[in-house]
């Protein structure tokens, strides 16, 4: 099947999901625009993709809304018009009961996960729209659909992530730009649990302890699965656990 879509932006493409999505993109021989805060990881990236890659690095944090709508406006010729965006940039910080958290990471999390996410999606889809062709893959996570203890703001985030993208396809009915909300289960090989437990390997590589996760590239299949599907069909939501994983029960606690 003849792919229609030429250039794609990942943000969050560093390291995890991201990496492994523009790696896959760059097999279907996707032009590429890489995001992330780290720019010695997005030459690491752009190198080992290739020199037959068509790829342009734009080295920002999310969150700094003036710096990457300046990013976008200013593209090379040759990447202006986007086809696909991949929104995955996004954090887990912290692990406490809402009680005990710090407001530093909500606003991080808020800041990233809903405005950064937000931001480049409202830059990019007035083109989409005005070419008809395009499509919004948003990366969300099962925390938005089942709560559990110490997930509060992140998983609240991953919620609006979910709703976002239903309203963004409610308002793009009756033109040809898509929309899909993935929603990974516990993901191996990538630094989400690294960032959550600020640093402390040994208590991220103990998250993974006796179980198989999902890893970074099964995630970038589904990527590239659902903006592969012919025109007429939109995935708008998918949810993806490892075997290992399921959601879990209600809490109840005992009287006292």
């Amino acid at each position: 099947m003849e792919n229609r879509y030429k250039t794609a932006l990942v943000t969050g493409a560093s390291s995890g999901i991201g990496r492994m999505t523009a790696k896959h993109l760059a097999d279907q021989g996707y032009k590429l625009i890489l995001v992330a805060r780290r720019e010695e990881r997005l030459l690491a990236l752009k190198e080992e993709l290739g020199a037959d890659i068509s790829c342009h690095i734009i080295a920002s944090d999310l969150r700094d809304t003036a710096a990457v709508r300046q990013a976008i406006e200013t593209l090379p010729e040759g990447f202006r018009s986007i086809d696909v965006l991949i929104n995955n940039a996004g954090l887990a910080a912290g692990t406490e009961p809402a009680q005990n958290a710090e407001w530093n990471d909500w606003e991080e999390m808020i800041s990233t996960n809903c405005m950064g996410l937000s931001n480049i999606t409202h830059v990019l889809l007035p083109g989409m729209v005005k070419r008809n062709c395009g499509h919004i893959v948003n990366i969300g996570s099962v925390a938005g659909i089942y709560a559990y203890r110490g997930g509060n703001v992140y998983g609240a985030t991953k919620a609006f992530v979910e709703h976002f993208s239903r309203g963004l396809k409610a308002d793009l009915l009756g033109t040809q730009v898509r929309v899909s909300n993935i929603s990974p289960g516990m993901v191996g090989e990538c630094e989400f649990s690294l960032v959550r437990y600020r640093g402390d390997t040994k208590k991220a590589e103990a998250v993974y302890n006796q179980v198989e996760p999902l890893d970074p590239s099964a995630i970038a299949e589904c990527v590239v699965w659902c903006i592969s599907r012919p025109a007429h069909i939109n995935i708008l939501n998918m949810e993806v656990m490892a075997t290992c994983q399921a959601p879990g029960g209600l809490a109840v606690s005992p009287k006292e």
